[in-house]
């Protein structure tokens, strides 16, 4: 038997999380007092919807830096998962907010209401410079870890909202036509939706130890027979332990026997080839035939 842990340090984007949640926090507060003084049930509405991603942001966080935590005791694996928990969470918190959003777009077909000005037009620019910045943040590192795409998501989606309600404010201003803003909420409701479904998508397939979207099987498997010794190969699995760590176990049929040096060579291939770190193989001299043939 042969292992291979990863022992990378993952950028844990503490700063970016602290300005984020820092800038938000102290954002929702804004929107609330300049909600109740301008009577802008707009801008409570966003208030409310800023303040859900908050609690997103944090649950991002928390996530990560428990997903640093050494295994012990019975968590062997330590709690890396939470970070694939967390990333569910935050696709469903978006859901939420779509939800929320959709009900205020209907309720203003319903009933019609002015937008309240250009108050409510500056707080709202004010908004999307703010998610803009704590977006942009989390850009770069969106493309590697699913709470970090959670987390741009929800900033990059908050934008868009505060900039639906200054272009919809704008255009009633210019036009007086009241319709056009639970029209720009609909259309914010589908680019929201389109990024939350793939990463809620990514999620649950994590969750239940799904063959990362980025790793080809038949690739690792093809890569692996074609090693010098291997005749075949069994019981191959690849599953993500979090939302930047992949595990790979196989069974290798080597009847010559192999080194340590071949299985050193062959982790750090598979860890530079396709991005699996920690690695176990169990090496056999002729295959064991089984009862059970799924996994075979």
């Amino acid at each position: 038997m042969a292992h291979s842990h990863e022992h990378t340090t993952q950028k844990s984007y503490g700063k970016a999380f602290a300005i984020g949640i820092g800038l938000n926090i102290a954002f929702v507060a804004v929107e609330i007092f300049y909600g109740l003084v301008a009577n802008s049930s707009a801008l409570l509405a966003d208030a409310g919807h800023n303040a859900s991603d908050v609690l997103s942001l944090i649950f991002a966080w928390a996530a990560i830096r428990l997903a640093s935590i050494k295994p012990k005791g019975k968590y062997t694996y330590g709690l890396r998962k939470t970070t694939i928990l967390v990333s569910i969470l935050n696709a469903l918190l978006l859901f939420g907010a779509v939800i929320a959003i959709g009900w205020d777009a209907v309720g203003k077909f319903k009933n019609p209401e002015p937008v309240a000005g250009t108050q409510v037009m500056i707080v709202a620019g004010i908004g999307v410079v703010i998610n803009t910045i704590t977006a942009l943040l989390f850009m770069k590192g969106q493309k590697d870890d699913l709470n970090i795409k959670g987390a741009f998501l929800h900033m990059a989606a908050d934008a868009g909202v505060s900039l639906g309600v200054v272009a919809a404010g704008l255009l009633i201003n210019l036009t007086g036509i009241q319709w056009i803003d639970p029209v720009m909420s609909f259309i914010i409701i589908l680019v929201i939706l389109w990024g939350t479904w793939r990463l809620f998508t990514d999620s649950i397939d994590l969750a239940l130890d799904a063959v990362p979207k980025q790793i080809k099987l038949d690739k690792v498997r093809n890569f692996l027979l074609s090693q010098n010794g291997v005749n075949d190969i069994h019981d191959l699995h690849v599953w993500a332990m979090s939302t930047t760590q992949i595990a790979l176990t196989a069974h290798l049929i080597m009847p010559k026997g192999f080194s340590d040096e071949f299985i050193s060579a062959l982790q750090e291939k598979l860890k530079h080839k396709f991005g699996i770190g920690h690695t176990t193989f169990q090496i056999e001299n002729e295959k064991i035939e089984k009862e059970c043939k799924t996994d075979c």
